[in-house]
């Protein structure tokens, strides 16, 4: 018998994941853009690259924040914020409940930012956050992923 020549297949995504790669991006990291914060600068540069996720709560986060804003007297800023925002293409996801309660207990987090955690693991994919709480979490929990 002779060895029949065979073809080697590769399936590869659209070229948008091979250029953007995925990113969990959290509502500190975004309110620090769109809102003008101090580290406005470190989260553009860690995500102008990538195709941004987060949980659908990040609409009613990103609210409560120019909410804040327009109390302390800056509606201008409110608005504009969340325009952009609203503009901004991030990637919304429902969350597992029961999941992100049990990373909420083993983290000590808020079930807002393990919804965050388990996006990020969900997704197999980083996370960016200014909580340092968060991003303790996030590394333990990543790193031991399969």
């Amino acid at each position: 018998m002779t060895a029949q020549a065979r073809t080697l297949f590769v399936a590869e995504p659209s070229p948008q994941y091979l250029v953007w790669p995925p990113l969990v991006v959290d509502c500190s990291t975004l309110a620090g853009l769109l809102f003008h914060e101090s580290w406005q600068q470190q989260a553009f540069d860690r995500i102008h690259d990538k195709t941004l996720h987060a949980p659908y709560l990040l609409q009613i986060e990103m609210a409560s924040v120019a909410a804040k804003k327009h109390k302390l007297g800056r509606p201008e800023v409110a608005i504009d914020g969340l325009l952009q925002f609203a503009a901004m293409n991030v990637e919304l996801h429902e969350v597992d409940p029961v999941a992100v309660l049990g990373l909420a207990l083993r983290y000590k987090l808020s079930a807002y930012d393990a919804a965050y955690l388990w996006l990020a693991a969900e997704l197999k994919t980083p996370l960016a956050t200014f909580d340092e709480k968060l991003a303790t979490a996030a590394q333990a929990h990543l790193s031991s992923l399969p």
